[in-house]
């Protein structure tokens, strides 16, 4: 179950606390309402964080959101279904309308891999059914979290489904997690030779830095 201690709830939020990403939040903040919380240990290593959204628009004018890309999958369920929403390469808009709410798994940047098993790139700009992943589960998993009451209950059963499937770690994407952790807390951070430097990696047979490829740098 989630921690509802940690939790950092986001209702009737001013545009501050709306979150990177969230485009025009003066508007957004009297729209809808978000909250956040973290994960249970166990799955700390995969799981940023759960995001709910809730919205009463009823009599009112319907409410398009855009929001910026982050390298994050994010699995959602709604009222329409659930998906695995791989990373978008362009602004990700969502229209809102009447009463609803809709709870989301933002997964650590690289981190969805070792569920996926597979290549993360084969989700981007994707929206695949939950049911490929997670079977006939995923749509009761799907109702529970429609018929919830509580922000806490709605995570709870998420949390079940993560870890009726929680694989092992990835220390390859754990690495690439803290590469990007790096770079998004560290604006001074523009260049390759930088990010390998300041990361201890190094650019594999590459000529000025211009690889995209990496390996461990040699210690000693």
């Amino acid at each position: 179950m989630a921690d509802s201690a940690a939790a950092d709830t986001v209702v009737g939020a001013s545009s501050g606390a709306m979150g990177l990403g969230v485009l025009r939040p003066d508007l957004a903040a009297g729209r809808f309402d978000l909250a956040r919380s973290a994960p249970s240990a166990p799955l700390a290593p995969f799981v940023e964080y759960y995001w709910i959204v809730r919205w009463d628009l009823r009599g009112q004018p319907s409410h398009e959101q855009a929001i910026l890309p982050h390298p994050n999958v994010h699995l959602v369920f709604e009222a329409s279904g659930a998906g695995i929403y791989g990373v978008d390469r362009s602004l990700f808009t969502r229209r809102l309308s009447g009463q609803g709410k809709v709870l989301g798994v933002r997964f650590v940047a690289g981190c969805f891999r070792p569920f996926w098993g597979a290549p993360v790139s084969q989700l981007s700009d994707r929206v695949v059914p939950a049911t490929r992943l997670f079977g006939p589960l995923e749509e009761k998993t799907r109702q529970a979290i429609m018929c919830a009451e509580t922000d806490a209950d709605m995570t709870s059963h998420a949390e079940s489904l993560l870890f009726s499937g929680l694989p092992e770690p990835d220390p390859v994407a754990e690495q690439a997690a803290r590469i990007v952790a790096l770079i998004t807390s560290d604006s001074s951070l523009r260049r390759v030779d930088q990010l390998a430097s300041a990361s201890g990696l190094w650019c594999a047979g590459c000529s000025g830095c211009s690889a995209t490829t990496w390996a461990r740098a040699p210690s000693g």
